[in-house]
């Protein structure tokens, strides 16, 4: 069955989404004139969108057929997609902007819910890939939102690749929506470990992801900033696309090492605030640059990690708990790239990225006490 080549396409639509609109912000800035902490609050509207969509349509999302919500959530995003293309009204990018956020995390979640319920086999290697599609996407979209800008066409033409992927999307889930779905006898088995629903392991997944995502977007909206207003360079977008792009081999190593999501997790929490700390005191655009490779890295290796922990805490409620996950996400997203707009202007971008980074302390501690749960998960099993 091919449906997982259209649940791919769509996490990689997610991701050219979230780093176009990312390497877009500063010529949208300058489009509508606004200031450094404007532009995080600017930010944060889609990223609170993507924290509400799970709240609103979790439930929605586990009660009725996951493709068929696809289908319904890859229509909306076409036609808000095409209205903000065709537009020149700031209220009306604003507006266009938050149901864009609405969809894209919305069809994040339900995607790899659908997933793991249609691979129940292999699904955790290809939750791994899955996510890598999402960095693959985030990748690609600074390179063509510079093309897109240096050629003339504008910042609006990111719109346009999004209507065209999401026409794709919306096509080959037609096709692949009553395909059967995979026989779980392989040793990769999904639910492997899971004992039902664990509240506090997913909310302290939830923690690790909520400040992760903060972090990402809290450093990938302004590093094109960074360079322009710190070092007078041009290599932000390129900057922002090594970030994304050296996550695609990060996540598929983690898909490969499934097992041993938690150590793996555990070592990315620790290495992105040193690395970060190394950024914010770097003098050069060229080391900056370079040092977006180990972060980038580093960065990649969470999400796979936390999703691949989270199957053994969700039980047969995947959908919720995914929702829960990109509910913290959307929080962590929202209130930490306008925290970085309003840190940047008080103390200059690179306090601002020391002081995120600081959060993963708590993102240590949450994995901590999630191997806690784990062991009295473990002993009640006995």
């Amino acid at each position: 069955m091919f449906l997982w080549i259209y649940l791919f396409l769509i996490v990689f639509i997610n991701g050219f989404e979230a780093g176009g609109y990312q390497a877009s912000l500063y010529s949208i800035g300058q489009t509508y004139d606004l200031s450094v902490t404007s532009k995080g609050l600017f930010a944060s509207v889609e990223l609170f969108a993507t924290m509400l969509a799970p709240l609103v349509l979790g439930n929605w999302a586990d009660r009725t057929k996951k493709l068929r919500c696809l289908l319904i959530l890859l229509g909306i995003q076409i036609i808000f997609s095409i209205t903000i293309f065709m537009s020149n009204i700031q209220l009306v990018f604003i507006v266009g902007i938050f149901f864009l956020g609405l969809t894209t995390s919305a069809l994040q979640f339900i995607s790899i819910a659908a997933l793991a319920e249609s691979y129940p086999a292999s699904g955790k290697k290809k939750i791994g890939f899955m996510t890598s599609m999402y960095a693959l996407g985030a990748f690609l979209a600074p390179l063509f939102v510079d093309f897109f800008i240096n050629s003339g066409l504008g910042w609006k033409m990111l719109f346009v690749s999004l209507t065209i992927g999401s026409v794709i999307a919306f096509a080959g889930v037609v096709i692949c929506r009553n395909q059967k779905a995979e026989t779980a006898f392989r040793t990769d088995n999904i639910n492997a470990g899971n004992t039902g629903f664990v509240v506090w392991g997913v909310l302290l997944l939830c923690v690790v992801m909520c400040i992760y995502v903060g972090f990402e977007n809290g450093f990938a909206f302004f590093v094109d900033t960074l360079f322009e207003d710190v070092f007078s360079s041009g290599l932000g977008k390129f900057a922002l696309s090594m970030f994304w792009v050296v996550m695609i081999p990060s996540r598929v190593l983690v898909g490969l090492f499934s097992k041993y999501s938690k150590k793996i997790l555990i070592a990315a929490i620790i290495a992105i605030p040193l690395i970060t700390v190394v950024i914010a005191f770097a003098n050069s655009a060229e080391l900056v640059m370079a040092l977006c490779i180990p972060l980038g890295f580093a960065c990649g290796a969470i999400y796979p990690s936390v999703l691949t922990t989270l199957m053994e805490y969700s039980g047969d409620r995947k959908a919720t708990a995914t929702a829960m996950i990109t509910t913290a996400t959307g929080i962590g997203g929202a209130a930490f790239t306008a925290l970085t707009g309003i840190l940047a202007g008080s103390m200059g971008l690179r306090g601002a990225m020391i002081a995120l980074s600081a959060f993963f302390i708590l993102s240590l501690i949450s994995v901590v006490v999630l191997g806690r749960i784990n062991i009295w998960k473990n002993k009640s099993a006995e």
